[in-house]
């Protein structure tokens, strides 16, 4: 009896025979209830099934073979404990020698077909054979079937030998990427689509990636066999390709899509974190050289699991030009992820970022100097990406952990013609000071050294020159930097209010305000020069003005009392 399932929706299967299942197991073997006694013995490991000859060795080219020499009132033992799929396998094919109801399916075609094989089921031996039937079942079903297909492409990872042998792979590969490049209008069977927010109910029409979960089920290699015989065809666009990466990352690396961070926090036995390494090797091989093809966030979380199992340095340094290529479209959920080193107790993978951006500023310079690409562009680019470091020094500055040299590299990498203001990076600092009390003046200098007073806004200006956390430096650039943009006695006003929240005395006069900060006689003159031509309203004295009380110049030309000041002032 041959039945089968031919609903669209529904796998295959294939019904044989119509007797009753008569086999039992009694200390270690199965016999078959039957009148005749058993005259043959199939030994397969440590199972032994008793048999007869007049119904297995008709159908079975091996078995004739090897019983020829015996006498027919013999009992014979034979061992097979080489047949493919084991014992079950054999059970399959001795019930249908003897008419027993078999069910096959895409799950055990596999072992079905080699077993069968194996022992020569062929029609040449008796016509109607098992061999047949099953190669028919084969080509006619399953290969017609989406899911049929890829169930029976996975379970030839256990005999991956008699199925490239037998032709079963390579058919099983060629009908999946045959379905994954049919328009998606015509695609008919079913299939699993599980994004979060996707209801078929409410889309009528099959979504562009409905093959990427169904495929992820594959084992490494197979999955492998399936993208580079798919992309070969160049009909699917990098995009797709990408998600299918995207889909089988997330099914094999259990962390992936951890933001926890405890998500590194497992610890994982050699033989997982290699497994885990190879994922990730052959997933960077496999991502499409086409920008975009896969999002920042997927490439960055990627070489953070690099790092973590421990990946090629190859397959590390590659990850980290792609993600350097499209930095610029990162956003700061992105950025953050969890630091993996046990030296290391500050919360975020600083280390991590520094390298991306590197590898960004890398290109961009070569792209600058070659005029690869418009001015503009280039510019709008490293702007962008400036935002965002300064964004995320903002989240990083609240890590109670993070180190001043970790903040002060990504601080400075930025180049100055990237931040039009500075406002986002004196919020970092600021913040920064404020969760770190502890820090010494020489590390407070340093985390202003890349602070330009003249690109703050004038609200933020105002802020810095009344806090106390930031460095005397730092609030006399700003202090002066807001004189200049302040109406006539500015100056004097904010020099007193800024001694006086010091707990200074406050000198009335601009001279015991001069006096107060310790600047030198040049500085003190440059500064008188500067309150006549204001008062003469020249526009010559107003360019003086700005020479004159430059902070950048008080700070090179100061004299040695005023550095005297600053030395006992950090101590």
């Amino acid at each position: 009896m041959f039945l089968l399932n031919t609903e669209k929706s529904k796998m295959k299967f294939m019904k044989i025979g119509t007797k009753p299942d008569t086999f039992y197991t009694q200390d270690g073997s199965r016999i078959l209830i039957t009148d005749s006694p058993n005259d043959l013995v199939i030994r397969i490991n440590n199972t032994s099934y008793h048999l007869h000859r007049s119904s297995l060795v008709p159908k079975c080219g091996l078995l004739r073979r090897l019983c020829t020499d015996s006498e027919e009132s013999d009992s014979v033992t034979i061992e097979l404990n080489d047949i493919p799929g084991g014992a079950d396998a054999f059970e399959l094919c001795a019930k249908f020698c003897y008419g027993i109801t078999i069910n096959l399916s895409a799950h055990n075609l596999v072992d079905a077909l080699c077993a069968s094989k194996f022992l020569r089921m062929s029609d040449s031996v008796e016509k109607g054979n098992l061999l047949p039937k099953l190669e028919s079942f084969f080509h006619s079903c399953v290969l017609q079937g989406w899911k049929d297909s890829i169930v029976t492409l996975q379970s030839t990872a256990k005999l991956p030998e008699w199925c490239e042998n037998l032709g079963i792979i390579r058919k099983c590969i060629d009908s999946i990427v045959e379905k994954i490049l049919t328009p998606t209008a015509q695609v008919s069977w079913s299939h699993t689509y599980t994004r979060p927010g996707y209801q078929k109910r409410k889309h009528h029409s099959v979504p562009r990636d409905w093959w990427t979960e169904d495929i992820s089920d594959l084992d490494l290699d197979l999955f492998r066999c399936i993208i580079t015989a798919a992309r070969s065809s160049f009909t699917l666009p990098p995009q797709l390709i990408g998600e299918a990466l995207h889909v089988y990352t997330c099914r094999w690396l259990p962390y992936f899509k951890s933001k926890s961070h405890s998500g590194f926090s497992v610890k994982e036995n050699e033989a997982a974190l290699e497994r885990h390494r190879r994922v990730v090797n052959t997933v960077v091989n496999m991502i499409p050289a086409d920008k975009g093809s896969v999002s920042e966030g997927f490439l960055l979380r990627l070489v953070s699991i690099a790092n973590y199992v421990g990946a090629s340095l190859t397959t590390k340094t590659e990850l980290i030009r792609k993600a350097g290529l499209q930095l610029e479209e990162a956003t700061l959920a992105d950025l953050l992820l969890p630091s993996q080193s046990s030296s290391h107790h500050h919360r975020y993978d600083t280390d991590l970022v520094a390298a991306v951006l590197d590898s960004f500023l890398m290109l961009w310079r070569r792209q600058t100097s070659a005029h690869v690409s418009s001015n503009s562009q280039l510019l709008h680019s490293i702007r962008k990406v400036a935002k965002l470091i300064d964004s995320y020094l903002q989240a990083v500055s609240q890590d109670v952990h993070m180190p001043v040299p970790n903040f002060v590299s990504l601080a400075e990498a930025v180049p100055d013609i990237a931040r039009e203001s500075h406002d986002r990076l004196y919020k970092a600092i600021n913040m920064y000071l404020k969760v770190h009390p502890e820090i010494s003046k020489e590390e407070k200098k340093r985390l202003c050294r890349s602070l330009d007073c003249q690109k703050l806004s004038a609200e933020v200006r105002a802020h810095a020159v009344k806090n106390e956390r930031m460095p005397l430096r730092t609030v006399v650039q700003a202090l002066f930097f807001d004189q200049e943009s302040s109406s006539k006695g500015v100056l004097s006003q904010a020099a007193s209010q800024v001694l006086a929240s010091r707990g200074k005395e406050v000198p009335t006069d601009e001279t015991s305000m001069m006096h107060k900060l310790h600047l030198g006689p040049s500085e003190t003159v440059s500064i008188g020069k500067a309150k006549s031509m204001r008062e003469g309203g020249s526009q010559r004295g107003e360019d003086k003005i700005r020479s004159s009380t430059d902070p950048r110049k008080l700070v090179r030309q100061g004299t040695g009392s005023e550095r005297k000041y600053h030395a006992s002032r950090d101590r």
